[in-house]
């Protein structure tokens, strides 16, 4: 007689019962360093490791094919350039919006007043310290722009330089639409069989996802611990409330006025917020939000251009976070901000924020680059060092759903949207589900023919 077999739960499932797991692995081992130390340098950060490093290592040839493949076949320069203008006009206008409501609630709700300073636990941030000094001596607007300009291709790729990158690949897409069809097609097939060849790969990669996300979570639970999180309980709970509070009424009502339910858009992520909250990084997500917002209707052109670039330029999690992070330090020290001040903080965010993508620990750089322009003590951020991790696993998640949504936006904007293709993305998927339900049926069948 044939057993029944248990079905398999599905990848958000896997990935959340990862996190459960290594968030009680984590606090089991917090309280016993020796165990600690050796578990977490020998087992769970090299198992978490490995899942970081097979995600950057498609990243860019992803983002390459894909851009190509895009702007070659879009083969309009001047649609190319309108998409462009309104793809960084939509960014700024909703990353100033995401700075201007973390300022407004920080000064609404004062996290850090009334927190006694002697009760923090004080991390060493000195690690930061040379990138920082790198990126105020290098971040005006000129040298922002010249860092879109690679002086060597090879360097940008080997670096992850990504706007250097999506610079490369839009002149040399625009380069490859203008050849004629019999020079352009042969190249643009083998561009067209790199990328779906490269999905694929992602598709295996998440295959190890759960892993990667129970070894990440262990080592952030076991090396700080959950007694972190009490003396600052304030300003994590505002960050999350915020943050919230973003995606569903601010992101929600631009996804409402495009006719799109936020909640729809969510749930199609679900895979993607869970992966990008675990591991605090949306570098793991990039392939599968640029082939879902694909499948769901906006044009390869559009999601393979606004998508990375977003990573670089709509980072609203992060801005969000910063404000508020900034005017708790500030409270923390008793220091009370003018209007002016407060606005310079607001400009000085915009600009530093820009195109930093790739640095290690990006939002805390940005905010020690900042807080010297309005006078607050940098010695303040070894006070929210040990919790940024916590309000980073949020702050993730918001930069995912931010940058998946302006993808329909720009391709709705420009006219582009395949409405036909966001109705029935829900059955489409469920008739591939079928599908392949049925082609896994069928080769175990023929095993057990052929045995």
């Amino acid at each position: 007689m044939a057993t029944k077999r248990i079905k398999a739960p599905g990848l958000a499932w896997q990935i959340l019962i990862g996190l459960i797991l290594g968030i009680v692995l984590g606090a089991l081992l917090h309280n016993h360093p020796e165990t600690r130390d050796w578990a977490v340098g020998s087992i769970l950060q090299p198992a978490g490791d490995i899942f970081i490093r097979l995600i950057k290592m498609i990243v860019v040839p992803i983002v390459i094919s894909s851009l190509i493949v895009g702007i070659a076949g879009m083969g309009d320069a001047k649609k190319l350039g309108r998409i462009g203008l309104r793809t960084i006009l939509y960014f700024e206008v909703i990353t100033t919006i995401a700075i201007v409501i973390g300022l407004l609630l920080a000064n609404l709700f004062h996290p850090g007043s009334g927190i006694d300073m002697s009760s923090l636990s004080t991390v060493d941030i000195s690690s930061y310290t040379e990138t920082t000094k790198e990126v105020e001596q290098g971040h005006g607007f000129a040298d922002t722009l010249l860092s879109l300009i690679p002086t060597n291709v090879v360097a940008a790729l080997a670096n992850g330089d990504m706007l250097a990158i999506i610079f490369f690949s839009v002149l040399f897409g625009l380069g490859l639409a203008g050849l004629p069809n019999e020079l352009r097609d042969p190249f643009l097939t083998i561009m067209r069989g790199t990328s779906e060849a490269m999905f694929r790969v992602t598709n295996m990669i998440m295959r190890y996802a759960p892993i990667g996300v129970f070894a990440l979570i262990a080592v952030t639970v076991a090396n700080f611990g959950f007694s972190s999180l009490i003396p600052l309980i304030k300003l994590v709970a505002l960050v999350y409330a915020a943050i919230l509070f973003f995606a569903l009424v601010i992101l929600g009502g631009i996804a409402r006025v495009c006719g799109i339910n936020i909640f729809t858009l969510i749930r199609i992520l679900k895979d993607e917020l869970l992966l990008a909250y675990s591991t605090s990084s949306s570098e793991t997500v990039l392939p599968r939000i640029m082939k879902k917002m694909e499948d769901f209707g906006a044009p390869k052109a559009i999601t393979s251009f606004v998508i990375p670039t977003g990573y670089s330029f709509n980072l609203d999690g992060s801005t969000l976070y910063q404000s508020i992070a900034a005017i708790f330090l500030a409270q923390l020290y008793g220091i009370d901000l003018s209007i002016g001040q407060q606005i310079t903080l607001v400009v000085t965010l915009m600009v530093t924020s820009k195109g930093i993508a790739g640095v290690p620990g990006v939002s805390f750089v940005v905010l020690l680059a900042t807080l010297g322009s309005v006078g607050i003590p940098l010695e303040g951020l070894a006070f929210i060092a040990g919790v940024d991790r916590i309000m980073d696993m949020a702050r993730t998640a918001l930069n995912v759903v931010g940058n998946a949504l302006a993808a329909i936006v720009i391709a709705k904007w420009d006219g582009s949207y395949d409405a036909n293709k966001g109705e029935h993305y829900f059955e489409t998927r469920a008739e591939e589900k079928v599908a392949r339900r049925e082609r896994r049926e069928a080769r175990r069948e023929h095993r057990r023919t052929h045995d």
